[in-house]
């Protein structure tokens, strides 16, 4: 039985990005360069949103680097309601989130999301995330944070399963989500 990791970068306020914030909120670094490259050389079928599937499908071609033509090899699953079809290779549609990552999770490759913000909280709100991965990078988005990860999200208690630090400064922490609330007063 395959597991299902969410992958989320965010500042330390909680914003998945910045309305003027390079990739990476600009914290790029040798660690944090190893980090990714690899998660993406392990075997999996990545987990995307419509939305982070049109921004990773439409990059111009002098954009294009070794990272995203390794994402053109792995296979991918894009959750819509509204695409019909898709050209990036390796890439299917599906539109029953969580009948089809139950059907996913039965399989032997391990499934990981990488952005799709919306997608991941819908994951988390059903009960289907058993690792997630939060990259916190050391800065207060503010005003121009945008796409607040943890806002709406059902309260749900985390297990602190890893924590490491990568190049000096960004908090990589692994949780286990525990399938219960929080601790009331």
């Amino acid at each position: 039985m395959s597991t299902l990791t969410v992958d989320i970068f965010v500042s330390a306020d909680g914003f998945a990005r910045g309305e003027t914030s390079p990739g990476y909120f600009g914290y790029m670094g040798p660690d944090l360069d190893e980090w990714i490259n690899s998660e993406g050389a392990a075997p999996q079928l990545v987990v995307l949103g419509r939305v982070t599937y049109e921004a990773l499908a439409s990059i111009p071609p002098q954009a294009r680097d070794d990272g995203w033509q390794r994402w053109t090899e792995l296979r991918k699953v894009v959750f819509t309601r509204t695409l019909t079809e898709t050209d990036w290779p390796n890439t299917r549609l599906c539109h029953d989130l969580e009948g089809d990552i139950r059907r996913l999770k039965e399989g032997d490759v391990e499934l990981r999301t990488m952005g799709s913000v919306s997608l991941a909280r819908q994951l988390i709100d059903a009960g289907l995330v058993d690792r997630l991965r939060l990259m916190t990078f050391p800065l207060v988005a503010g005003d121009s944070g945008r796409e607040p990860f943890f806002a709406g999200l059902t309260a749900t208690e985390l297990e602190l399963t890893s924590s490491r630090v990568l190049d000096g400064r960004i908090v990589l922490t692994e949780y286990r989500p525990t399938g219960t609330d929080i601790p009331r007063g």
